[in-house]
This record gives structure tokens, C-alpha cells and sequence, in this order.
């Protein structure tokens, strides 16, 4: 036989020899192997081509990305019953069910493939973000599933041998039996003092504080630097602020997202269903500095001394006395009533005022004072507010804004403004209040 010797045989059969075509076989030739003369050339051929199917690196086929089998050698069996590669990804969710505890994030498995993307989708069409890992084999949300909500989890994926598929869930939460809620400040769209924080004043007690403070995200123009700090707001209500570590660049502006939907206050607090949002910018560099012992208040705008007013602050010697250290205007009210049995001075007053700007809780404002007149630049006779004259409370109230700062100088004082007797946190240092953060 061309090719190799002829092996001897105890029987030898005489052979016909058929052409191959195209040529010899890439593994050398073939030993003797007697072949019955009436065996065709097409039965041989194929017969003698066998090997090369069944040794093909192809014969399981490949897939492109859309799905398509590729056109490699396959056997009819292997058409009808694929490969592992080939077989559909299964997918998990966690959680699954009715009524299943909220507060948990979402967490998407594939097994026998990858995950290609994943979206997770409640009855009122808001999704909740998260991340494929490295290996494409498990997604986890970035929030937590809110109570009382319904959810529905679609995911796409891709077999190993390149299938694209989809698979789809659906679960839903037990609704909140307590519902926490938030009071904040300053509001949107607002331009603010130098001094202002951002504050938020809890309808509940909030005892999971580190899981609260994670959801809060201060974003600034230009990077300041800042922390929150948990208080006892004057309300008797947990509260949390957030400082800068000095005042606040004039220009900045500033956004915090509170990503509370679906995290527990912890026991007695309830659940937090909703965000909150506000963005405000920072106005100009405005400093109040108030000098109890000279009777004098001074505006300062961007280092410079507008206007010195002749005031007259709390009497001293008792209850009526004024707050000393670092007050932040908190809101401008115009024309109120002032009564002083709401701040526990009996029935020493109760008359309209106006141009009123409040400072503290406990009830001190800078506001016009015409009855103490007499007073003004002279002398402390007031019930712990800082009067001035009617021309002069019109003028500065046009000037300032909630936020500024009234730096507060005096000898015979009540003491200093508490951080949660309005914005009081400046009179703390930078590390005490830092130590003052759930995350330290």
C-alpha cells in the first residue's frame, strides 16, 4: 500500500485500492486493513472521514453575542441536546415574596452565566441603583428595599457559550406600622449666611444614628470641609447638623441628598419612606459682632464695617440677660407678637414688634425697640433681646440674611448659645464637634 509496508497476514484478501481526496490524512498513513471489494468509494471516503468529525476542536458549536449557534461541525445529537455552556443561566433573587421585611438591599444571582444588566423597579416606576461584581455573576442594590413597596426585578444575562437571556421576578415589603419623618434646613433654591448649617430635626427618636448619618450626602462646589453631629434640639427632638469647619466660602453652593427611603430609625423611631433634597448657595461674607459691654452692633461685609448701631441687650444680673458666643439669625419674621410668658418671664410684656430676626429658640432676636430708646448705646435693659431704633432695625434688617453670624462679646451674660438653642454648633471647636458624628 502506498505510503507504509504491508503487514502479512495468515489470510491475505487481495485489496482494492480507492482514492481519497483531498490527499492523505494529517495523522500518517493508515496500517494495512483488509477492505471487502465491493466497498464503494463514497462509503469509504466517509467511513475514513469519521475521525476527523469526532476530533474536531469545533464540534460543540459556538454562539455570538446575540445568540445565533455558530457554524462549526456539530453532530445531530449534540443539535439536539447542547453542551453545559450552552444550557439557560439561573437566576436568584433575595428577597422573594409577600410581606417580606423591608430594609434589606436587593441581591441578584446567576449561576451557569453572567448577569449583563439588571433593573429593579417599584409599582411607582423609581429604581433602585446598584453594581454587577467583577465577575458578572452577582448584582447588589446600592439603597435598601423601602417598606410597604412592591418591586419587580428584571435581569439579563449571558449562557457560557454566549446565549443571551432574561429572566423576571417580583417581590414586596411589609408597609412601615411607625413612619419616621424630617424637618430640615435651610429650604431649596435659598441663599444663606456664611454660618449656616444644614439641619435636620427628627419627628422620632433615631437610635440606629450610624445608619441614618451613612444616608446623608453633602456635595459642595469647591470640596469644603464639614461633618455632622448629633444634637438634642431645644424641642426635646433628636436633630442632626452639618458644619463646615470654618464658615462657609461665599459662593458655594451646596446640596444634600438625605437617601433615607427604606432605612429603620431603630426601636420607637419607625421607618423613613421618602428622600429629601435641598440645594442652597452661600451669599456674602457678613459677619454681625455685637458688643454687650459698649452697647454696640456692628455689620462687617467682606471685612468691611458697613454701620455701627447703638443697641441695648439684656438686663443684667438675672433671667433677662442676653446669650453670649456664636448665635446664627435663623429666620426673619417681621411683625409678631412677643410674649413673654412663652419664654418663662411672666407677664413682663406682650406687644407687636417689628423687624424681628430670631437667634435662638429660647426666644432672643435683634428687632426694633422705640420703648428703650433711652437705652440704646447706653445701657442693658432689655428682657435678653438686642433692641435698637426703628430707622436703624429697618435698615439692618434689609441687610442681613438667615445664616450670618452675630459673634456675641459681653461680660455678665446667661453664658453661651447651646448647639441645639438654634445653630450653636459654633461655639464648639472643630474636634468636638467632630466627636460628635455616629461615625467616629
Amino acid at each position: 500500500m502506498p505510503g507504509g509496508p504491508v503487514v502479512p497476514s495468515a489470510t491475505h484478501v487481495p485489496v482494492t485500492h480507492v482514492p481519497v481526496t483531498p490527499g492523505p490524512l494529517p495523522y500518517g498513513p493508515l496500517p494495512y486493513d483488509p477492505v471487502p471489494p465491493r466497498l464503494s468509494a463514497a462509503l469509504l471516503a466517509a467511513a475514513l472521514l469519521a475521525p476527523l468529525a469526532a476530533c474536531s476542536p469545533g464540534t460543540t458549536g459556538s454562539t455570538d453575542t446575540a445568540g445565533t449557534t455558530g457554524t462549526t461541525s456539530a453532530t445531530a445529537a449534540a443539535q439536539a441536546s447542547p453542551g453545559a455552556e450552552d444550557r439557560p443561566v439561573t437566576v436568584a433573587v433575595t428577597p422573594t415574596g409577600k410581606q417580606v421585611p423591608a430594609g434589606e438591599p436587593v441581591r441578584v444571582t446567576a449561576t451557569g452565566g453572567t448577569l449583563t444588566s439588571v433593573t429593579v423597579t417599584d409599582a411607582d416606576g423609581r429604581t433602585l441603583p446598584g453594581k454587577i461584581t467583577a465577575d458578572g455573576r452577582t448584582w447588589t442594590s446600592g439603597r435598601k428595599a423601602a417598606p410597604g413597596a412592591a418591586y419587580e426585578v428584571k435581569a439579563a444575562t449571558r449562557s457560557a457559550g454566549g446565549t443571551a437571556g432574561s429572566s423576571t421576578a417580583a417581590f414586596a415589603t411589609a408597609p412601615a406600622t411607625k413612619v419616621n419623618k424630617v424637618d430640615w434646613r435651610p429650604g431649596g433654591a435659598t441663599t444663606v449666611g456664611i454660618a449656616q448649617p444644614i439641619s435636620l430635626v427628627f419627628d422620632h427618636p433615631v437610635r440606629n444614628r450610624a445608619q441614618v448619618e451613612k444616608q446623608l450626602k453633602v456635595t459642595t462646589s469647591n470640596g469644603t470641609e464639614g461633618s455632622w453631629g448629633w444634637l438634642r434640639d431645644w424641642s426635646g427632638r433628636d436633630r442632626v447638623d452639618w458644619r463646615p469647619r470654618t464658615y462657609w466660602k461665599p459662593g458655594t453652593k451646596v446640596t444634600l441628598d438625605a437617601e433615607l427611603n427604606g432605612t429603620d430609625s431603630g426601636a420607637d423611631g419607625g421607618w423613613f419612606v421618602r428622600d429629601y433634597r435641598t440645594a442652597f448657595t452661600v451669599g456674602a461674607g457678613q459677619i454681625v459682632k455685637v458688643d454687650l459691654d459698649r452697647h454696640r452692633l456692628s455689620l462687617v461685609r467682606d471685612g468691611k464695617t458697613l454701620r455701627h448701631i447703638p443697641v441695648s441687650g439684656g438686663t443684667p444680673g438675672g433671667d433677662k440677660r442676653s446669650w453670649r458666643g456664636t448665635a446664627v439669625l435663623m429666620v426673619k419674621e417681621g411683625t409678631i407678637n412677643m410674649n413673654s410668658e412663652t419664654v418663662g418671664l411672666g407677664n413682663a410684656y406682650d406687644k407687636m414688634v417689628d423687624h424681628s430676626m430670631r437667634l435662638t429658640w429660647s426666644g432672643m432676636y435683634a428687632h426694633a425697640a422705640p420703648w428703650n430708646a433711652k437705652f440704646f448705646g447706653r445701657s442693658n435693659q432689655s428682657s435678653g433681646c438686642i433692641g435698637m431704633s426703628d430707622a436703624d432695625a429697618a435698615w439692618f434688617y434689609a441687610q442681613v440674611r438667615p445664616g450670618d453670624p452675630f459673634e456675641i462679646t459681653g461680660k455678665d451674660t446667661k453664658g453661651v448659645v447651646a448647639p441645639g438653642n438654634g445653630f450653636g454648633a459654633w461655639n464648639l471647636s472643630w474636634a468636638e464637634w467632630q466627636e460628635k458624628s455616629a461615625l467616629r
